[in-house]
């Protein structure tokens, strides 16, 4: 089972407040999420993020086939970061750390590494690069456009 890391950092113009607002509000997960996923959350959700939070929602990440994803947010440090990891979900291992840096110029970088790995041993690690990876980077890539759309 190989460990995969994704990081992305991304420099959003406006304040540390505004940026951990927007991003410790579940309900904004929506709008960064590519619509083809058919993101749809099934709990209920809180104005804030919180430890012990529980994020139940349905994907679906491949020929459009739903899967159930649970979300614990396990840590978080207000307006620095917040870490996510899956309960019940698609991968056997998804870390998801967020971090805010105030950049001091009118601007905040944030930062995601995920710490991942697949299910089903060496057949999950020769779908990696042909339809994980890929789709990962353009899920990442979505959210990088919708953010800099919603903070112009």
């Amino acid at each position: 089972m190989a460990i995969h890391v994704l990081e992305q950092t991304q420099n959003v113009p406006g304040t540390l407040a505004a940026c951990w607002d927007f991003f410790s509000d579940p309900g904004n997960l929506a709008r960064i999420t590519p619509p083809e996923l058919g993101f749809e959350v099934i709990s209920k959700l809180p104005p804030r993020i919180h430890p012990g939070m529980m994020i139940q929602y349905r994907i679906r990440p491949l020929f459009g086939i739903p899967v159930t994803w649970m979300s614990e947010i396990t840590q978080v440090d207000e307006r620095r970061f917040f870490v996510d990891k899956q309960r019940v979900g698609p991968f056997h291992i998804w870390h998801h750390e967020h971090t805010f840096t105030d950049l001091g110029d009118g601007a905040v970088a944030v930062h995601d590494k995920v710490t991942y790995s697949l299910p089903f041993g060496p057949l999950g690690d020769l779908a990696h690069p042909l339809l994980v990876s890929p789709q990962l980077r353009r899920i990442f890539d979505y959210r990088t456009q919708a953010v800099r759309t919603i903070f112009h």
